[in-house]
């Protein structure tokens, strides 16, 4: 597996864990110092990150070597139209200006639903365009659920797809959908490694809406304090042992995070954490977290 920098957190107040907002422009560009210098090649962001992509196109050098994954509008609708295939087209050609770039290694249609929408081909075709006329690498999808991967893989064929996993969050490991990816030679990016922070963070500081996940949260945190392991590096420990993810995609709120991270990559042993998976979705699925008021 190879590391890849999220930059949700550049432009937006993002993760549980995160106390100090979005990322400052000075920090932006100290974490792709980092990134760089560690061996860092994919950067995972998107149009619909607020300001993510205006501060990369801000911090990035011309020279860079990043590959840089951005994704497309959701639309969230029952019926696809050829004015959403052109909104996510000129949305694309935004995205290109916003971070001064003349092409992206990939463009990931961000809702996998929009895609399994009627018409939902008509997203397709644009993305193969762009593709053809040499704007993008590689077109694929951000998924949820074994449900939409098998949805989309029997209607068109993609060469990334992006979804969720870590320790608690194992169902697409345990649905065989992660192998079935790996079989058929599709690129596999991973988020959500460490929860959005749940993982690292003290079980005691959570916010209520986690209450039913504390006991969980004690018990792995115990196991860990029992291993000498902290919670950064048995995050990675766990994707270490998963041979069919490519890019571990981690998001940071400053470059310390991501030195810590990447020192522990280095050192990175498979483990297994089978016994703390859990498919209580309140808690593995951040979009459906109601954690303010």
């Amino acid at each position: 597996m190879k590391l890849g920098l999220g930059t949700a957190q550049f432009g937006l107040d993002y993760g549980v864990a995160n106390k100090e907002g979005k990322t400052p422009p000075e920090e932006v560009i100290k974490i792709l110092e980092v990134a760089a210098q560690n061996g860092v090649q994919v950067i995972d962001t998107g149009s619909l990150y607020g300001t993510s992509e205006d501060a990369l196109g801000e911090a990035l050098p011309h020279d860079h070597g990043f590959s840089i994954v951005t994704k497309t509008p959701q639309f969230k609708k029952d019926y696809i139209t050829l004015q959403d295939a052109t909104l996510l087209e000129d949305t694309f050609y935004q995205s290109l200006s916003k971070m001064h770039q003349v092409s992206s290694y990939g463009l990931l249609i961000h809702n996998a639903d929009d895609l399994l929408a009627k018409n939902g081909y008509l997203l397709m075709e644009r993305l193969q365009n762009l593709k053809q006329r040499g704007l993008i690498e590689k077109i694929g999808v951000s998924v949820y659920t074994g449900d939409q991967i098998d949805g989309v893989l029997g209607k068109f064929q993609v060469d990334i797809v992006q979804l969720p996993i870590n320790v608690f969050d194992q169902r697409l490991i345990q649905s065989g959908h992660l192998l079935k990816l790996n079989k058929l030679g599709i690129e596999v990016h991973a988020r959500s490694v460490f929860l959005q922070g749940l993982l690292i963070m003290d079980p005691y500081s959570l916010p209520l809406y986690f209450d039913s996940a504390r006991e969980h949260l004690v018990k792995y945190h115990e196991a860990l304090q029992r291993q000498g392991v902290s919670a950064v590096q048995a995050a990675l420990d766990f994707m270490a042992g998963l041979s069919e993810v490519d890019i571990v995609i981690c998001g940071v709120n400053d470059h310390l995070q991501l030195l810590e991270i990447c020192s522990r990559y280095k050192s990175a042993a498979a483990k297994d954490f089978a016994e703390f998976a859990t498919k209580d979705v309140a808690i593995v699925d951040p979009s459906k977290w109601r954690i303010s008021g």
